[in-house]
């Protein structure tokens, strides 16, 4: 029931927060826009959204690869899909959904959750920091001496070296902080295993666990060609993901460069760390500001396009990642 309550709350709260938005720039210049918008666009935006959600199962593929058989090209896209529907659903998004993801992994490929936790981790810090480079350099290339505010390269700049230092420092401290990790987590995987096994885990399987969980992140040192094909597809992502946003800008009628949309598109993912399923509301907002500001296109047409934009790209995370998660295993036969 509490979760019921949280989730009903957070979507009431992401929609208000949109609905203000969209009261904001105004609705009338908005519904017209969108009115307008010719099928050809509309299409186009369908297609690339499409797209990206199959573009996100290279970064699958690469990062399961060291785990077992790894994973076919069609588990592949049937995890990437799946992905997609469980961030879109979860509160953190990627935060929360990974965990969840970790568990179909780990059956699939035959490994362990913390193995499974541990490649999905370093995919997503390799894609973020891949996307947040090509928007530093983008904004560099772009916004310096231009018009646009020039304090976004320079949060582009300080997120990409905030990024390289956490994960050194998880990296270099991790001794120190396994020991933490074990006592946090050994009463609570104690607790909740003591519900379905009659030997609960006790605190040594937690820390064999957090030691592997470890030891699979290091790995990656020896295969960095899948790195680099992570970070590939996070790059092509974020390409295709401006793409459709240019086209969904053209069906308004606010046509603009397609760079610039590109070296924002991972700014409003910071909305994660708001409790809003889908970032609802919060990613909107963000990434319709943040289209305004550098490309100068007006507020009702930017507005029209994320509306556009995100109408397609959730309906499909929802619709075609909720058939892809129908068809996963979550327990060994």
């Amino acid at each position: 029931m509490r979760r019921t309550l949280r989730f009903g709350a957070g979507v009431a709260l992401g929609a208000g927060a949109l609905a203000a938005y969209l009261y904001s720039v105004g609705v009338d210049g908005v519904v017209g826009r969108l009115s307008g918008v010719l099928p050809v666009f509309a299409v186009a935006v369908v297609c690339l959204v499409v797209m990206e959600g199959v573009t996100d199962s290279l970064g699958v593929w690469a990062s399961v690869e060291p785990l077992g058989d790894g994973l076919t090209p069609g588990q592949s896209v049937q995890f990437a899909l799946a992905g997609d529907f469980f961030d879109t659903l979860s509160p953190a998004g990627p935060v929360s959904s990974e965990p969840i993801m970790a568990r179909f992994i780990g059956v699939t490929t035959a490994t362990t959750y913390s193995d499974a936790l541990a490649v999905r981790g370093v995919a997503k810090y390799v894609k973020a920091g891949a996307q947040i480079l090509l928007s530093t350099v983008l904004g560099a290339f772009l916004f310096l001496g231009g018009p646009s505010p020039q304090f976004l390269v320079g949060t582009m700049a300080a997120a990409a070296v905030a990024l390289a230092l956490a994960g050194g420092a998880l990296l270099w401290f991790r001794d120190y902080l396994t020991g933490g990790i074990v006592v946090v987590l050994a009463p609570v995987v104690t607790r909740v295993s003591a519900l379905y096994r009659d030997d609960p885990h006790d605190r040594s399987v937690v820390a064999a666990a957090v030691e592997r969980f470890w030891e699979r992140i290091l790995r990656f040192r020896e295969r960095p060609r899948l790195l680099a094909y992570v970070a590939l597809a996070g790059i092509i992502e974020q390409l295709v993901v401006a793409g459709a946003l240019w086209a969904a800008l053209e069906g308004v009628g606010a046509a603009v460069p397609l760079l610039p949309i590109a070296a924002v598109v991972p700014l409003p993912r910071v909305s994660v760390v708001l409790p809003m399923p889908a970032s609802l509301g919060a990613y909107d907002v963000l990434l319709g500001g943040a289209l305004a500001l550098v490309t100068g296109a007006p507020a009702d047409g930017t507005a029209a396009a994320v509306v556009l934009f995100r109408t397609v790209a959730l309906t499909f995370a929802l619709s075609a990642g909720g058939l892809s998660v129908a068809f996963l295993r979550g327990w060994r036969p």
